[in-house]
């Protein structure tokens, strides 16, 4: 495959969880943000949020806390005497289009100047205290964190699917021979690192099933289906979060 450094730095993408102390400045977060900012975009609803208080998670000295912003259209649009009629879930959808780009650029910025970070993909669900620590109008749903400074550690990138397991051309087809792989690929490469043994994360199993799993065979495929087998069965806690943030349908 062909490669260039910015190629070589996305490929070497990895969440990073141990932070030095160093402080990036504000010129380097200017950086990032007017990087992000260059993402493509539906509307730019988006906002970034930024906490360089003590105590952020992970000890990262950035907490940023990119949001699905509708807030602000309806300002501009007010002032030119429109007001918006489209529907909330489609604007949202518009919204996650756009912040999502922004946040994986002020991700690939970061990398490019020595910093790594993390995504904290829990975010929707403490919407509600996110908005009261910022104070955050209606109309702007917090969707994403990201912690970020200068790494403190160092490991390789975590395994991905096969590349046939991943682009279809003109039809999506999985055989039972790609399903195979792809699972391979992804549970000896994690185990090949011991990445959740020295996590000690292991997610514990509910109701009626026999633990057959140690930290030798636990892997990838088998966390992420007691992740989504088990969890978050009810929609009613994230739809509670979107209405606490003036989004509703």
């Amino acid at each position: 495959m062909e490669t260039n450094p910015v190629l070589e730095t996305m490929l070497n993408h990895k969440s990073v969880r141990r932070y030095t102390q160093e402080k990036p400045g504000d010129e380097v977060i200017e950086s990032l943000i007017r990087a992000a900012q260059q993402a493509p975009f539906a509307s730019q609803l988006y906002s970034v949020l930024l906490s360089r208080k003590a105590k952020l998670p992970f000890r990262a000295p950035l907490l940023f806390t990119i949001c699905v912003d509708i807030y602000k259209l309806e300002l501009f649009m007010g002032r030119r005497g429109w007001e918006r009629v489209s529907n909330d879930l489609g604007m949202l959808f518009f919204g996650i289009q756009d912040a999502s780009l922004m946040a994986q650029n002020m991700v690939t910025a970061g990398e490019s100047l020595g910093l790594g970070s993390c995504f904290l993909g829990s975010t929707p669900y403490r919407a509600e205290r996110i908005k009261k620590e910022y104070k955050l109008p209606d109309g702007v749903f917090p969707l994403v964190q990201l912690t970020m400074g200068y790494p403190a550690e160092e490991f390789p990138p975590r395994p991905r699917y096969p590349l046939a397991f991943t682009l279809f051309e003109d039809e999506y087809k999985i055989t039972d021979e790609m399903l195979t792989e792809a699972m391979r690929a992804m549970d000896e490469g994690y185990l090949a690192q011991g990445y959740y043994e020295k996590q000690k994360a292991r997610i514990k199993l509910q109701g009626e099933r026999e633990e057959t799993f140690t930290y030798e065979n636990y892997s990838w495929t088998e966390h992420i289906s007691r992740k989504w087998g088990q969890w978050l069965k009810d929609p009613q806690e994230l739809l509670d979060q979107l209405k606490k943030c003036g989004l509703e349908w």
